[in-house]
């Protein structure tokens, strides 16, 4: 009876709701009020009997998940190991007889530390052979003025006409393309000199102390030559003169190549590079003053602008800056450097950069004030051995004090003036040049007026020649100076090699600078220039073979600065900068601290460091030699995928230099090596028979690692070889002939025999690497037969297994750097119609692949398994690949090694087809991956989406399709959030970050500016027409000219485009000055719009923790329920499968509760850290500022000669005397102007 009334009550609910809706709740008759109880008692009746029944029809069937993930991964398991034959291999190394035996870290770091010393002392013997020549071609040479200035100008090489002819001016020169030399054209014979662009090439044009140091310096030559002849390695060699001239050799065209004149590129003033003012000076502390009172405005701003701008360009790493504005007040330029000195680095001096602009021209000038300032902050760094601790300097940028305040220089800094105070009148009112002049002489500075921004940078680098006389009138000492990293070589344009590191564009300079010994009837100290050569990083490296650190090991340098000169995470390159798949360099990359790229597997935030960590930072710096172990994180793939590892840690110094030497290898297997070499003159088939090593190496289907260094000639451009197989090939087919030598020692340095030791380097000469060419020989024979194995030659089982999984590739990269491949399948084709590249073109370096590395990894937590990965794009991709990778293992006596990793490609769609069979059977269950009601996935060990039933998710990191379910992942501890922090991050602003009320214009500033554009115009004119009859100039040297004279700036040369990287192999760090915003207020990279500035960033990555799904050894799926993420109060199971023997998750999510899913990022975020009085505070000004961190200052420093003063060059003035018909004239103009501008307020 009950089920007949709830029948009807169902039926007269229907009609119910049909009804008119005039009814109300009281007309309904009383059966349907009958029929609304029974339902309800009903519905009571069927949830206490049918619970269990309605839980497992909404629940996931959780044992068939563990029967999918393990028929799925015995499948891929099986057939895996079966069309590898890992085991083969495996079993071939043992029957070889390889052993595996202990690395002993000490011994390697101080063979390698001793190989890369032995080369840097080559180079410094080089230089120093330079600047002697040098010293003794100025010395000997008399310039007669009636001769003729011969030499090669870079700007006008092979200039010819249409008609064929040579132009006027122009000069005849054979150039040769030269691999060595960045494939440029150049001349092996002789150099070219770079003049600035302003300077006409004729000789009447030069100043006599140019033509003469171009004429003496051209007896370098030969010297250059006869380096280049000892050591065929050499880069550019050049000497730099004061009076600004670049001489190079080679001899080169300037610009060098097509590109670089359409764009047309220029040199920046190699006069502020680092490998110059290094050279040229010590160490320096400096305060620069920059006057911001009322009369510091408009022309005048701009000028003090460009000539701080200037300043800031000729300090380095080894300096303490800050910049100080004073008004009525005197106040730090940036804030958060309050009551400090901080490191002249890239990041700190665009820092000081980005505030110029904010400072506002009002009031009165308060001299005493900055003086007393500017004079107890640089006492107190030296009192409590803070700064550099050698020359310490004031620079004073005004328009004029109104008297000398020599009662505060005598209480500060006389009689022994141990700080120079150098003097900058700014404009072309020198009314006030006595004083300043009479400043900087009684503080052993010098004085200069500029007038134009055009000039500041040639005005500034006066105060170098000074702060180095100390230094000349030693004579005897020629300090030897290191660069930081910075980013040189060909192009206009930076290219990279596709693995995030630039091509061989990294360098690093060695210089020394030159005196004038010449007898003078005056006492003078001149600085003739500085000379010096290049180092590209590439040729370090190579002496720190990767190979014997083992895979996911790596080698290091840093200098006295803990800064980094390479490691394996040095990235300076943003990419797609822009949006427009640009590259440019970060902002701060040639001062990347050890702290930066070792980061340590610790809990915490941004920059704190580790103890042991700092510890291990300090004893490089200090040049110690030692080991120290740490957990560390490792990210791959543009930081998106992460691992933790331990690693130990070897260093040591490499003497006679600021750099010390590390080495990290992973512990464990890292400290283990697989030994297995093949004597190449013994290489046997079997008893009776030999053959020639090169039969290991037939076919096309093989490549080496093209980094490494297996045989090189010494002198690169004597031979050439199209790849780097090809060059192996012809060394392995000489070591069997008769006569052959290893040649396994490179050039020894002559320093400890005297420089004239050594001999010219024999253009057939070598070098091999007997270890590594014998263990290539080795692999090549144990992986000889690989190719053999066919689709055609396979058993019916392995067929079937090629049919299911469609096996396009298969591989085997091994430890000596050798990379073996069978294709399977043809070529696939590009949207373009192009073949598509090649596995072998993207993937043959070795161990150094992500692929390598990973499986290496995986070994260690589940030795039998595979590694699955898809490219991050696969969605994109018409045809993606998966790529299924394993670590070979050596055994021997208890210890373990890696010996190679074997693998598979194989079509992602056949291994999505293959999944979906096995996951859409169930027994005694109506969900399946088939059905509906279910959502399948196949995810890797850092979160990626291997298979899904939408393709468009394959390579996706699963965050980012459900951030709901990765969460509760996070939360049952399948996979381990691990926040990483990239400290060499970029960042964009769309406007300035420094920009607040108190800087912005008002809506009168306009007129404001408008009416002071107008006085200056004004006051122009009057000079044009000559209203200050009585106007008379003088410049520095005391020359007298009017005020029409257009200065002829010969020694700069121009900077007009600052984005581009210098071409040619220049030894100048151009791109470390370019990267820094202009100064002009109306640039438009002033307020960091298009260009990057430094940022911390922070991602949170995932890796899975296996050891949560493995109960008793045995993977059991993991049941997991999203409760109370919808309004219905439905939930939404999961079921987390270990997939065995591989580094997947089987992950089944139930669909029918929509619970909202929200999205997790993986893209870096930048940092943002505490505001400091209202203002954001960016990297530089961070709560922990890096200038707090431990470094070690250079060795030597020359600051003072007691004969110093005798020296009385500082500078001259001329005194300017207006009318007072001007005056008043003026005077009128101003108050008027002033007047007009408060009634509009």
């Amino acid at each position: 009876m009950c089920c007949d009334l709830v029948c009807v009550c169902v039926s007269n609910m229907g009609n119910a709701r049909r009804r008119r809706m005039s009814w109300t709740m009281f007309s309904l008759n009383s059966k349907i009020v009958q029929c609304y109880s029974c339902l309800l008692l009903f519905s009571v009746v069927l949830m206490a009997f049918l619970p269990t029944s309605l839980e497992q029809d909404e629940d996931i069937p959780h044992n068939e998940v563990k029967n999918w993930a393990l028929k799925f991964g015995v499948d891929l398991w099986e057939f895996g190991r079966q069309f590898t034959k890992m085991s083969e291999i495996q079993k071939k190394y043992h029957d070889l007889d390889v052993e595996v035996i202990r690395k002993d870290g000490l011994i390697l770091i101080r063979e390698m530390a001793a190989e890369v010393k032995n080369m840097m002392d080559i180079k410094m013997n080089a230089v120093m052979r330079i600047m002697d020549s040098a010293e003794q071609a100025a010395l000997s040479h008399k310039l007669d003025a009636g001769t003729a200035v011969r030499y090669y100008n870079a700007r006008r090489l092979n200039e010819f006409g249409p008609d064929g002819r040579l132009q006027d001016g122009s000069k005849e020169m054979s150039l040769t393309q030269n691999r060595h030399f960045d494939q440029l054209a150049v001349n092996t014979s002789l150099s070219s000199v770079l003049l600035p662009p302003e300077v006409r090439d004729s000789g009447d044009c030069f100043h006599p102390e140019v033509l003469n140091a171009i004429k003496w310096s051209e007896h370098l030559d030969p010297l250059f030559v006869n380096n280049y002849e000892m050591d065929p390695s050499l880069s550019w060699q050049y000497f730099g003169s004061t009076t600004g001239f670049l001489r190079r050799y080679p001899a080169i065209k300037w610009p060098p190549d097509y590109s670089s004149a359409r764009s047309g590129q220029e040199l920046h003033d190699f006069r502020t590079s680092s490998w110059y003012i290094d050279s040229a000076t010590s160490p320096k502390d400096v305060v620069v003053l920059l006057d911001s009172s009322g009369s510091m405005s408009g022309e005048r701003r701009e000028i003090a602008t460009s000539v701080v701008n200037a300043i800031l360009d000729t300090l380095g790493d080894n300096d303490f800056v800050n910049v100080y504005r004073f008004s009525d007040a005197t106040e730090e330029l940036v804030p958060c450097f309050k009551d400090m000195l901080v490191q002249a680095n890239m990041g700190n001096i665009r820092e000081l950069r980005s505030y110029l602009d904010s400072a506002r021209a009002e009031n009165i000038a308060n001299f005493s004030s900055a003086l007393i300032t500017a004079f107890e902050i640089l006492h107190k760094y030296n009192r409590t051995g803070k700064g550099c601790q050698c020359n310490q300097a004031i620079m004073l940028i005004t328009d004029g004090p109104p008297y000398d305040y020599y009662e505060i220089f005598k209480q500060y800094n006389l009689p022994h003036t141990p700080i120079r105070v150098f003097t900058y009148l700014i404009g072309r009112d020198s009314s006030n040049a006595e004083e300043m002049n009479k400043i900087a002489c009684t503080n052993k500075g010098y004085y200069v007026r500029v007038s134009s921004t055009s000039e500041a940078r040639e005005k500034v680098l006066n105060y170098i020649s000074v702060m180095a006389r100390p230094m000349v009138m030693y004579q005897n000492d020629h300090p030897i100076q290191w660069t930081p990293v910075y980013a040189g070589g060909k192009g206009n344009y930076l290219q990279s090699n596709g693995g995030g590191n630039l091509d061989g564009q990294l360098m690093t300079s060695v210089s020394t600078p030159v005196f004038d010994r010449r007898n003078y009837s005056v006492r003078v100290a001149n600085l003739l220039g500085v000379v010096g050569t290049d180092v590209p990083i590439q040729q370090i490296q190579k002496l720190v073979q990767p190979y014997k650190l083992g895979v996911n090991g790596y080698s290091f340098i840093i200098n006295n600065n803990g800064h980094i000169l390479y490691h394996p995470d040095l990235r300076p390159l943003i990419r797609n900068w822009n949006g427009q798949f640009q590259e440019t360099l970060k902002p701060n990359y040639n001062s990347v601290d050890l702290t930066e790229v070792e980061l340590v597997d610790m809990e915490g935030g941004p920059r704190e460091n580790n103890t042991f960590l700092l510890d291990l930072r300090h004893d490089m710096i200090d040049q110690k030699e030692g080991e120290t172990e740490l957990s560390v994180k490792v990210h791959y793939d543009d930081m998106k995928r992460v691992t933790t590892r331990r690693h130990k840690y070897f260093y040591n110094a490499i003497e006679g230099t600021p750099f010390s030497l590390g080495l990290a290898i992973p512990e464990g297997y890292g400290m283990y090596e697989v030994l297995g070499e093949q004597e190449i003159k013994h290489s046997h088939i079997n008893a009776s028979d030999t053959i020639s090593v090169t039969e290991y190496f037939k076919g096309s289907n093989w490549k080496i690692h093209p980094d490494w260094v297996y045989c090189e000639y010494n002198s690169m451009s004597e031979h050439h070889f199209k790849t780097p197989e090809e060059q192996v090939l012809w060394f392995l087919s000489k070591a069997g002939k008769p006569g052959w030598k290893w040649m396994s020692l490179r050039p020894r340095s002559p320093l400890k025999d005297g420089p004239h030791n050594m001999k010219k380097t024999e253009k057939d000469s070598y070098f091999c690497d007997k270890s590594l060419v014998q263990s290539l020989v080795f692999d090549a024979l144990v992986t000889e037969g690989l190719d053999r194995h066919v689709p055609s030659t396979l058993k019916e089982d392995e067929k079937q297994g090629y049919q299911m999984f469609g096996v396009t590739l298969s591989f085997i990269a091994t430890r000596s750097g050798l990379l073996r491949w069978q294709d399977h399948a043809h070529r696939t084709m590009g949207e373009s119609g192009q073949p598509t590249s090649h596995f072998s073109e993207l993937n043959r370096r070795a161990i150094d692949e992500v692929w390598y590395k990973r499986a290496v990894d995986q070994h260690s937590l589940e030795p039998e398994s595979f590694v699955f990965s898809v490219p991050f794009d696969a969605a994109s991709s018409s045809k993606p690949l998966v790529t299924a990778t394993h670590a070979v293992f050596i055994e021997h006596k208890g210890h373990r090694a890696p010996a190679a990793v074997v693998g598979l490609q194989i079509q992602h769609s056949s291994l999505a087809s293959h999944f979906l069979n096995i996951t859409s059977t169930c027994m005694g269950c109506k969900k399946t991956c088939a059905s509906e009601e279910l959502d399948c996935y196949v995810l890797d060990n850092n979160g990626f989406i291997i298979l899904s039933e939408s393709a468009d998710h394959t390579g996706k990191f699963f965050g980012q399709i459900d951030g709901t379910i990765m969460d509760s992942l996070v939360q049952d501890r399948i996979y381990k959030k691990v926040a990483v922090y990239d400290y060499q991050g970029a960042c964009l602003d769309q406007k300035s970050p420094y920009s607040d009320d108190a800087t912005r214009p008002s809506a009168l500033q306009p007129f404001r500016w408008l009416l002071q554009w107008a006085f200056s115009r004004v006051v122009w004119l009057a000079m044009q027409i000559n209203l200050f009859p009585n106007w008379v100039l003088s410049d520095d040297d005391g020359t007298v000219y009017s005020e029409d004279y257009e200065t002829n700036n010969f020694d700069q040369y121009s900077t007009r485009d600052e984005t581009r990287v210098l071409n040619g192999g220049s030894p100048s760090e151009t791109q470390i000055k370019q990267q820094l915003p202009p100064s002009t207020p109306t640039s438009p990279l002033a307020n960091n719009r298009t260009m990057p500035r430094p940022c911390d960033k922070r991602v949170d990555l995932y890796v899975l923790q296996p050891d949560r799904l493995n109960t008793s050894g045995q993977f059991n799926p993991l049941k997991g329920k999203l409760t109370n993420c919808h309004i219905t109060g439905c939930e939404r199971p999961f079921s987390v499968q270990k997939i065995p023997r591989s580094n997947l998750i089987l992950l089944v999510v139930d669909t029918l509760c929509p619970c909202g899913s929200k999205q997790l990022s993986i893209t870096p975020q930048e940092v943002i850290y505490e505001s400091m009085q209202g203002v954001a505070v960016t990297t530089q000004c961070r709560i922990k500022p890096q200038e707090v961190m431990y470094r070690r200052r250079p060795p030597k420093c020359m600051n003072y000669h007691p004969e110093e003063s005798e020296i009385k060059l500082c500078g001259n003035c001329g005194r300017a005397y207006l009318s007072a018909s001007v005056l008043v004239f003026c005077l009128l103009v101003w108050i008027i102007s002033g007047t007009l501008v408060r009634h509009w307020s």
